[in-house]
C-alpha cells in the first residue's frame, strides 16, 4: 500500500465530509449516535470474536498486562459504549449556540457563535472503546474524524467502525465523516500529523513516546496529555475513614489509566495512623509500596523510593509513599514532580482545601474524592476525547465544547461605521 497516497485520499474524504457534517441538524446528529448504539447492541458477538483475535494476537506478541486490560472488550465496556453513546446524544448541542451577546455603543450587535473545529486527527493505542468515545463527540460536535488505533486493535477497531458507518448511513450523513484507518503501518501516522490543508486538529492518545512523536513532529494542532502522575494528600485534619477509601480506591480501582494516583502524599502529624491500615489493604492486593526514609520508619518492609519514583507513571500496581511535613511541602512536591492531570486533598479544614486547589497547578484539582473520577463520563461530558493537560484552548477531560471553536457575530441594521 501506497500510505502516503492512502492518507491523502483519507484526508480529502474527511474534508469533504466536514462541511455536511457542520450543517447537520441536532436531530440527524443524534439519530446517527442512537443508530449507532443499536448498531452496536446487535454486533456484540461480532465484537467479542474480533476482541479475541487481538486479546489473542496481544498475548502471543508479550504485551504487558496493563496494556491488555487497556485492550480488553469486556461485556460491561461494550455496554459502557452504548451507554456512552446515548448519554452523548442526551446533551445540548453546543454548535450554533451564541455566548456573551451585547450591544456597542455604535448601535451594532457583537457575540460569540460556536462552531465545528472541522477534521479532528486521533491516535491512539489499545483501548478500542477510545473508537466509540471520540466518534461519538466528533460526530455531535459536528465535526468529521480519523482514527489511528493501535495494530493491537485493528480487528476490535474495524468491527466498531462498521458499526458507527452504519449508523451513519442509516441517517443519511456521510459515512466518511468518521474513518478508521486500515493501515498498520506507522507511516500512516507521520503522514496524519503533517496535513494541515486535511486536518485542522491531532489529539494522541496513548503512551508518552507516542505523544511526544506526535508533539515533536505534529504540523497541526495538538491537544495532548503527556502522562498521568496523579496525587492524594492526606492532610492532618483528614476524615480517617474517608482517606482510607480515597487512597485505597485511587490506586486499586484500575492500575492501567492516567487518572491512577502514583504517589501518596500524608502528613506528618496522621502518617503513623494511617499508613499501616492503608499498608495493610495494599498487600492484599499486591501492590508495591516504594517509600521515603520517614515511610520506611513506621513502614518497615517497603521498597526505598529513588528520585525516579517521584516522576513515574507506573500504570501498575506499584505506589511511592512520600510524608511531608505539611500541605505547603505537599504542594511544592505535586507542582515539581506532577504531571498537571489531576491531584486531590484528603482534608475537613475548609481553608486548607481552598488553598490546595487555589496553588495546585493541575487540570483538575479535587477535595475529598479520588482521582479516579478525572473522567469525562464522570464529568457529564458524556465521554471524552482525551484529558489535556496545556493551558489552551482545552483544559482537563476534552468534551462537546472543547471539540468547537469560536467566532465571532455581528448583527446590525444598516449600521455603517463612522
Amino acid at each position: 500500500m501506497d500510505v502516503k497516497a492512502y492518507m491523502v485520499e483519507v484526508g480529502e474524504k474527511a474534508r469533504k465530509a466536514s462541511s455536511q457534517m457542520a450543517k447537520a441538524s441536532t436531530e440527524t446528529k443524534n439519530n446517527a449516535l442512537n443508530a449507532t448504539a443499536e448498531a452496536l447492541d446487535s454486533a456484540r458477538d461480532l465484537l467479542a470474536e474480533a476482541n479475541r483475535k487481538d486479546m489473542d494476537n496481544g498475548r502471543d506478541n508479550g504485551l504487558e498486562p496493563a496494556m491488555l486490560d487497556r485492550l480488553e472488550l469486556t461485556p460491561a465496556r461494550i455496554d459502557a459504549m452504548i451507554e456512552g453513546l446515548r448519554q452523548v446524544a442526551a446533551l445540548a448541542d453546543p454548535v450554533g449556540i451564541i455566548d456573551d451577546m451585547k450591544y456597542m455603543p455604535s448601535g451594532i450587535q457583537v457575540g460569540k457563535m460556536r462552531v465545528p473545529l472541522g477534521v479532528i486527527g486521533i491516535i491512539y493505542e489499545s483501548r478500542p472503546n477510545v473508537t466509540v468515545e471520540a466518534a461519538s463527540l466528533c460526530l455531535k460536535s459536528g465535526n468529521a474524524t480519523i482514527l489511528r488505533g493501535g495494530s493491537e486493535a485493528i480487528h476490535s477497531n474495524q468491527a466498531i467502525a462498521a458499526c458507527i458507518n452504519s449508523g451513519l448511513v442509516k441517517v443519511g450523513l456521510p459515512e466518511d465523516a468518521v474513518q478508521v484507518i486500515k493501515t498498520t503501518d506507522r507511516a500512516a501516522v507521520g503522514e496524519m500529523i503533517t496535513m494541515p490543508e486535511y486536518v485542522d486538529v491531532i489529539v494522541p492518545r496513548g503512551g508518552k513516546g507516542l505523544i511526544e512523536r506526535v508533539s515533536r513532529d505534529a504540523k497541526v494542532a495538538v491537544i495532548k496529555h503527556l502522562d498521568g502522575i496523579c496525587h492524594v494528600f492526606i492532610d492532618r485534619d483528614a476524615d480517617r475513614e474517608k482517606a482510607l477509601n480515597i487512597a485505597f480506591n485511587a490506586k486499586t480501582h484500575r492500575y492501567g489509566t492516567c487518572n491512577t494516583m502514583e504517589t501518596l502524599l500524608v502528613d506528618e502529624p496522621i502518617a503513623e495512623f494511617v499508613l499501616p491500615v492503608l499498608a495493610a489493604k495494599y498487600k492484599q492486593e499486591g501492590v508495591e509500596l516504594r517509600g521515603c526514609p520517614a515511610t520506611q520508619r513506621i513502614l518497615s518492609d517497603v521498597v526505598s523510593a529513588t528520585e525516579e519514583d517521584w516522576s513515574t507513571e507506573y500504570l501498575a500496581p506499584v505506589l511511592s509513599i512520600k510524608i511531608v511535613t505539611d500541605m505547603d511541602e505537599a504542594i511544592v512536591h505535586i507542582n515539581q514532580y506532577g504531571s498537571h492531570h489531576t491531584d486531590a486533598i484528603v482534608t475537613e479544614n475548609y481553608t486548607r482545601g481552598r488553598q490546595f486547589i487555589t496553588e495546585v497547578d493541575s487540570s483538575s484539582v479535587m477535595i475529598n474524592a479520588s482521582t479516579r473520577f478525572a473522567d469525562g463520563f464522570e464529568y457529564g461530558l458524556g465521554a471524552e476525547i482525551g484529558i489535556s493537560t496545556d493551558k489552551i484552548h482545552a483544559r482537563g477531560p476534552v468534551g462537546l465544547d472543547g471539540l468547537t471553536s469560536q467566532k465571532y457575530v455581528v448583527f446590525g441594521d444598516g449600521h455603517i461605521r463612522q
